[in-house]
């Protein structure tokens, strides 16, 4: 049985991909900040409760699972947090909060388990988003945190594949999830107009089931129809 630390495990494309790799055989660490809300349980899914903002609690917990199995074979960052305005408009505080979950959090758990991850011959997955790769207005920050986060997968590639390490990040467009919850729009009712949350753990499977000689480095999915829809302001 393989082992795999994922971030973000508690809901929405974090959990649909804990499901899929508990199906692959996986031994799954999943962290978040709470699993007050989550049902799915199974022997191999193993809830942590950390915040991925607290540096030092999370390399805690990563040299305390390090220390319990004799390898680890998987990390998948997917923790991630979306604000979305005019960019005069963000909160500082919202701005820094992005940088940080987005990329710092990925950077450092990248750092923590490379040595691990080179003595397996292991996989790294990001899980960034369509935005990293176009224009994004009222979405600058966000689109810059994931362009940073994969312009670091790729870079990272390079540096240890020779290690037999397998770097690769996933662009999900606009998914079915609870990320939208609050914001100031949402997906469109049109099912050919949004992802589900399935889809990226399918495509977190395709690389993972991929020949040992050969790496897929960047997959972006995407809705047949490309769709948002404005949420009528309270009271409305």
């Amino acid at each position: 049985m393989k082992t795999a630390i994922l971030t973000g495990a508690s809901k929405g494309i974090g959990l649909a991909i804990a499901k899929k790799l508990n199906s692959m055989d996986y031994k799954v660490y999943g962290l978040a900040r709470s699993f007050e809300n989550t049902e799915y349980s199974h022997k191999n899914f193993i809830k942590i409760t950390c915040d991925v903002l607290n540096t030092h609690e999370l390399e805690k917990i990563i040299n305390q699972i390090e220390s319990e199995e004799a390898e680890i074979n998987l990390l998948i960052n997917n923790a991630g947090v979306g604000f979305f305005a005019p960019h005069e408009q963000l909160k500082i505080k919202d701005i820094q909060t992005m940088i940080r979950i987005n990329l710092e959090a990925p950077l450092i758990l990248c750092k923590l388990l490379l040595r691990a991850l080179k003595k397996s011959k292991g996989t790294i997955i990001s899980i960034s988003s369509v935005t990293a790769k176009k224009i994004s207005t009222h979405g600058c920050a966000y689109a810059s945190s994931k362009a940073g986060l994969s312009h670091f997968s790729s870079s990272l590639f390079e540096e240890v594949r020779k290690y037999g390490v397998k770097v690769a990040v996933v662009h999900p467009d606009i998914t079915s999830s609870n990320f939208y919850d609050n914001l100031d729009f949402t997906y469109d009712s049109d099912s050919d107009a949004f992802l589900l949350e399935e889809q990226t753990a399918e495509a977190v499977e395709y690389i993972l089931s991929c020949s040992e000689n050969m790496v897929v480095n960047d997959i972006t999915i995407r809705p047949q129809k490309n769709r948002i829809k404005r949420k009528s302001p309270a009271g409305e």
